[in-house]
């Protein structure tokens, strides 16, 4: 459920303060209350409004809209540093207990992101190995033509060492 919240925006990963009021169980306006109250906990790395255009496009790929469900005000977009530090402003046992929860879908995000990341390092290795080999291979049956060539078509070669020709006199 809290996976499905997570939504990428700027480049970071966040969730939205009406999914998040959602999950606590309060408010939206409760919780931008408790956060505008700390607002010096929430630097722009840990919380952003979001802008109009961005509003916009969250809102149009959102397939009904129900009356009173959708703020005139700009929604808050809390990263996983964000949502932390909620736990701190939001002090009940189930904003506890929820922030928990979140902060270990994040992490389970990220170990997912970094075993894919890295199968997709080996892979790219693989792929220059692969390649590199075909060279080689390809190298390898040059060498041997030439070789078979020198078979087929064999040079004289010139003797070399001692020869006895004709015995002199001395």
């Amino acid at each position: 459920m809290i996976a499905n919240k997570i939504l990428l925006i700027r480049g970071h990963k966040i969730i939205l303060d009406s999914d998040l009021s959602e999950i606590y169980g309060v408010e939206t306006r409760v919780l931008k209350q408790a956060v505008r109250r700390n607002i010096k906990r929430f630097p722009n790395d840990f919380m952003f409004e979001l802008t109009k255009e961005e509003n916009e496009i969250l809102r149009s790929q959102s397939v009904t809209l129900k009356r009173g469900q959708h703020s005139k005000y700009l929604p808050f977009a809390f990263t996983e540093q964000g949502v932390a530090m909620l736990s701190s402003v939001l002090n009940s046992d189930r904003a506890i207990m929820v922030n928990i929860q979140i902060i270990r879908v994040f992490v389970n995000m990220r170990e997912m992101l970094m075993d894919t990341l890295s199968l997709k390092l080996d892979v790219e290795d693989i792929k220059k190995k692969l390649k590199s080999q075909d060279k080689n291979i390809e190298l390898v049956f040059t060498y041997l033509d030439e070789l078979m060539e020198k078979q087929e078509n064999p040079k004289p070669r010139k003797q070399i060492g001692f020869r006895m020709d004709n015995e002199s006199t001395d």
